[in-house]
C-alpha cells in the first residue's frame, strides 16, 4: 500500500484540488511528482462511487490539463534558457527535460499527445515545445485534443470499472499499480531502445560488451 492515502488525498482535495493538481501536473516544471493517470483512474472510480459528478469532473480536467500544458509552452518560450541553467533540486531534474527533448525531437508535435500518458515527459514536453519556438497554433491543436483524450480515457476507465466490478475497492491499489507501470512502460522501452543504439554505435562505452567481444575473437584465433 502506498505511504499516503490516495482516495483520502483526492476525496481532501475535492474539484478545486483536482484541477490544480492536474494543472501543475501538465506543464509546471515542478509538478512532475505529482499524481497524474493514477490521480484521474481514482478520480473516477470514486465518481462512480458518488463521491464525484463525473460529467462536472471530466471537462473540468480537461480544462485544468489544457490550461496546464498552455502554462507550460509559455514557460519554455519565455525562460527556456533561464531554465537550462538552474541547478538540479527536488524539484527539478534536467534529466527529465533532456528527456523531453529527444522525445520532441524524434516524434515533433505528435509529442504533446503522446507524452500525456508518460509521466516525467507529460510535464516538460510543453515546456520542450516553447523552448523551441513551436507554432502555437500547432501546439493548442494537438494540446487541446492531447487533454481530451487522455482526461476522458483514464477518468471513463475508473468509473467504468468502478460501476462494473463488484467490491473492486478492494482491488484499488493493484490497478492503479498496473495503471502506473502500463503508463511509464513507452519510458522504459524507449530507453533501452536508446540505450541500445548508442552502445551499438559506440561499443567502447560498453565494457561488458567488449571484454565479450575481445574473448570471442581471441577463441575465434585459436
Amino acid at each position: 500500500m502506498p505511504h499516503f492515502d490516495l482516495l483520502q488525498l483526492i476525496q481532501t482535495a475535492g474539484y478545486i484540488g483536482l484541477f490544480f493538481i492536474v494543472f501543475a501536473e501538465s506543464g509546471l516544471f515542478f509538478g512532475f511528482f505529482l499524481p497524474g493517470d493514477s490521480l484521474l483512474f481514482t478520480a473516477g472510480f470514486l465518481a462512480s462511487q458518488n463521491l464525484f459528478n463525473i460529467w462536472l469532473m471530466i471537462p473540468l480536467l480537461i480544462i485544468a490539463a489544457i490550461t496546464g500544458d498552455s502554462a507550460g509552452f509559455w514557460t519554455g518560450k519565455h525562460f527556456g534558457t533561464w531554465l537550462r541553467k538552474q541547478k538540479e533540486s527536488f524539484f527539478f531534474k534536467k534529466h527529465h527535460l533532456e528527456m523531453a527533448e529527444a522525445y520532441y525531437e524524434k516524434h515533433g508535435p505528435k509529442t504533446i499527445v503522446i507524452a500525456r500518458f508518460m509521466p516525467f515527459i507529460r510535464t516538460f514536453a510543453p515546456i520542450v515545445a516553447g523552448m523551441a519556438k513551436m507554432n502555437y497554433a500547432t501546439f493548442i491543436s494537438y494540446n487541446i485534443f492531447g487533454g481530451i483524450f487522455w482526461v476522458t480515457l483514464i477518468s471513463l476507465l475508473g468509473y467504468g470499472l468502478g460501476n462494473a466490478i463488484p467490491n473492486v475497492d478492494q482491488y484499488l491499489y493493484p490497478i492503479i499499480g498496473v495503471i502506473i507501470f502500463l503508463s511509464i512502460l513507452p519510458g522504459i522501452y524507449h530507453f533501452y531502445k536508446e540505450k541500445t543504439s548508442y552502445e551499438h554505435m559506440h561499443p567502447q562505452a560498453s565494457p561488458l560488451r567488449t571484454r565479450l567481444s575481445n574473448l570471442l575473437s581471441k577463441l575465434l584465433r585459436k
